[in-house]
């Protein structure tokens, strides 16, 4: 006769297979369904990349196309020139499929900001294409007017950034650079205003303006401002907007417009 226990003990490793492997499937299932780049594969995040670009980038399968080509017919002229046709045509396969890379990212960057350009909150965008050094914290201050200010802290500094009507937003950004120059301790605040007018930055410009800053802040400097930054931010009032780029027309705006008003 089966001892009970023995058996209980196989019907529950039995059932904790079970789970497991329908877990697998939900997150399977998920990871197919999602549209975060973190839980797509290589291919098909270049797939999404290549769709969401071609939206606002019609030119984008010529570029592509001739990125590819060029080094390939290059490649085939010198082959049956000289010699090792066979060597040449794999290196310029691989080269071509290089540059078609490198064409889809910077294409994909432009797309990107013409995507999100006008909307409130659009400079998180080039705040997240910095590097890594970089700690950014999207929308710490804003207004009933979707006036907001982003900041962002690297070797160039600590950068506040304004979003809004210019004389609204000078106004936002004066009052938050003297806040953050009480706990900088003798460290330049750096404040920018977003935009397109002059004495602006655009915001395909934002990313590389930040980054040609000189550097003035060594990593443990960053790391001790960071830390009085956080008390800082412990004593701010909670945002009545999202963080985030923000739509501006449809459904989706009207979606927006519910959450800043907390529903």
């Amino acid at each position: 006769m089966a001892d009970p226990a023995a058996k209980n003990a196989k019907t529950q490793a039995k059932d904790a297979k079970s789970a497991v492997r329908e877990a697998k499937r939900t997150e399977k299932a998920r990871r197919k369904a999602s549209t975060d780049p973190a839980d797509m594969g290589r291919v098909r995040q270049i797939a999404r990349a290549y769709q969401l670009t071609h939206e606002y980038d019609k030119q984008l399968p010529f570029l592509l196309l001739a990125a590819f080509l060029v080094p390939v017919v290059l490649a085939v002229v010198v082959g049956l020139a000289w010699t090792h046709l066979g060597y040449l045509i794999a290196l310029g396969i691989m080269v071509g499929v290089l540059l078609a890379m490198i064409v889809l990212v910077q294409r994909a960057k432009k797309a990107t900001f013409k995507r999100y350009a006008g909307q409130a909150g659009s400079a998180e965008v080039a705040l997240q294409m910095l590097p890594k050094q970089w700690v950014s914290s999207p929308v710490i201050a804003a207004t009933r007017n979707r006036d907001v200010v982003h900041r962002t802290l690297g070797p160039g500094g600590l950068v506040l950034i304004g979003e809004g009507e210019p004389s609204r937003v000078r106004q936002l950004l004066a009052g938050e650079v003297k806040k953050h120059e009480r706990v900088a301790y003798g460290v330049k605040v750096t404040s920018i205003v977003m935009g397109e007018r002059e004495g602006q930055v655009p915001l395909s410009r934002l990313a590389d303006h930040i980054k040609k800053m000189p550097k003035i802040l060594q990593p443990q400097q960053i790391t001790d401002i960071r830390q009085r930054l956080r008390a800082l931010d412990a004593v701010r009032p909670t945002l009545p907007i999202p963080k985030g780029p923000m739509p501006t027309n449809g459904r989706q705006a009207r979606g927006a417009r519910q959450a800043t008003r907390g529903r």
